[in-house]
């Protein structure tokens, strides 16, 4: 229901490390004579089910069933999780404000242009895009530490999500550095070269050069990416991998392997995913879930995770998405020329084709990309409703996807207003995504063995109304 790649722990000191290494040693030696007791770590237990919603009495109100499970959270946990997301609502804004200011700073000072100069000091042309890409990338970083350190590690220890140290969180950051600067620099590079060449229609064959980047980013991450951040190894509990397995070859997925990945060795929350393509597919869960859920959670999240897969999201999204991107390409096209022109002379930014204007280009797609924030929310939130309705009717288990609603509470605030939902969501709320699993099991007895006559929704209830809100 959610994807994340987690960065590694901070570094231990010295003389923890040795008795840490000490510890292992031993562990190593008294292993053989442990393996034929130890077996796999007992399964989370499933809880029990709210009284509205078990069905006991032959018929379920949704609305009713729906109000049970919300209302297991207490008030400080939904006082706790409605702030942590409201509080993402201004986040963007000041994200945005304080990206603007780095790059006014850059082009108002002419320290982008100096950056440009440096890098064609290179010999070979193509690649003065990319040694531009590696200041470029490392002066913003730097100059944008403290906003990132505040929302991306502060913020999250305040709310219990992040289990790393400042250091921890550091080393992590220094690792997706050098990713960006490697296949960022190698991206730039072709995206400049193409602007080059094909001068005013440089938008529309951008945005072709940026999806098909997308797209060898998709293939590379599970095999090439994930691994920098975390440790991936295959899941052996047969209880878990059998259930998960069984689904993946009812619907076509091609693989044989569940992958989990030690996240809790950053973060608290649970994730999966279902990733990759052209042969380098692989269905990932996190320990989190393993640690944290039951498994007809676990089932239902996986299920939903392959909802994306077999319905194809990830190529719909693309070009969705890729719409969105021509259309604030197309703009950005509209208004650079006319700003470059105006502050030619304090810029020193020669054309679109100049990397110095790189800045230009990321404050204003930025701009549109905010107010064309409903939009892309909207987009990937039906594809996300479509994988819930996907996950329901391949796990059968409307009792785990809901409990999975109540764990993303933790960051997710589950009873938004409709224009709010509208607006500010990329995934279905909680209240939502629980409606409609409630819907769905009152509408199947027959799958999840309910007991008495098949349900009937109540008529005064607006069960029936569609999920989208």
């Amino acid at each position: 229901m959610t994807t994340a790649h987690d960065p590694p722990p901070a570094p231990r000191p010295r003389g923890q490390r040795n008795r840490l290494a000490w510890t292992l040693a031993l562990a190593l030696v008294a292993a053989p004579a442990l393996a034929g007791e130890a077996g796999p770590a007992p399964l989370v237990a499933a809880p029990a089910v709210p009284a509205a919603a078990s069905g006991a009495s032959g018929a379920i109100d949704v609305e009713a069933a729906t109000r049970a499970y919300l209302d297991e959270l207490t008030p400080a946990q939904k006082a706790r999780s409605d702030a942590y997301f409201e509080g993402g609502y201004w986040l963007q804004l000041w994200g945005l404000l304080y990206g603007a200011g780095l790059a006014l700073l850059l082009l108002q000072t002419g320290l982008s242009a100096r950056l440009r100069d440096v890098a064609e000091r290179l010999r070979w042309r193509w690649l003065q895009p990319a040694a531009y890409w590696a200041l470029y990338l490392l002066v913003t970083s730097l100059l944008g530490a403290p906003f990132a350190i505040y929302q991306d590690w502060w913020r999250e220890r305040q709310y219990g999500l992040s289990n790393l140290t400042l250091g921890g969180w550091l080393g992590e950051q220094l690792k997706g550095l050098l990713v960006g600067l490697l296949l960022g620099g190698l991206g730039v590079a072709i995206l400049y070269a193409v602007v080059r060449r094909v001068g005013r229609s440089w938008w529309l064959w951008g945005t072709a050069v940026a999806m098909a980047l997308q797209v060898v980013g998709a293939v590379i991450a599970p095999v090439a990416i994930a691994p920098i951040f975390n440790d991936p190894k295959r899941l052996a509990d047969q209880r878990v991998t059998g259930p998960i397995l069984a689904m993946a070859r009812a619907n076509g997925i091609g693989t044989g392997v569940v992958w989990e990945i030690d996240a809790s060795r950053q973060t608290n929350r649970i994730s999966a995913n279902v990733s990759g393509l052209l042969g380098t597919e692989r269905i990932t869960l996190n320990d989190n879930l393993l640690r944290r859920a039951a498994l007809p959670e676990i089932e239902a999240v996986m299920a939903h995770e392959m909802g994306h897969y077999v319905l194809n999201h990830v190529y719909t999204l693309l070009l969705e998405l890729g719409l969105v991107v021509l259309l604030g390409l197309w703009l950005v096209d509209r208004f650079f020329e006319r700003l470059r022109r105006r502050h030619e002379a304090r810029w020193d930014v020669r054309s679109v084709a100049d990397p110095a204007g790189l800045p230009l280009v990321v404050l204003l797609l930025s701009a549109v990309m905010f107010l064309l924030t409903p939009v892309t929310n909207s987009i990937v939130r039906v594809a996300e409703q479509e994988a819930d309705l996907f996950g329901l009717n391949a796990a059968a288990q409307p009792d785990g996807f809901a409990r999975a609603a109540l764990d993303l509470s933790e960051y997710r605030k589950m009873e938004p207003g409709p224009l709010e939902e509208l607006i500010f969501y990329d995934h279905p709320s909680g209240r939502t995504r629980i409606r409609g699993a409630m819907r769905w099991k009152a509408e199947h007895r027959e799958r999840w063995g309910g007991p008495g006559p098949a349900a009937a929704v109540p008529a005064a209830t607006p069960a029936a109304a569609p999920l989208a809100p």
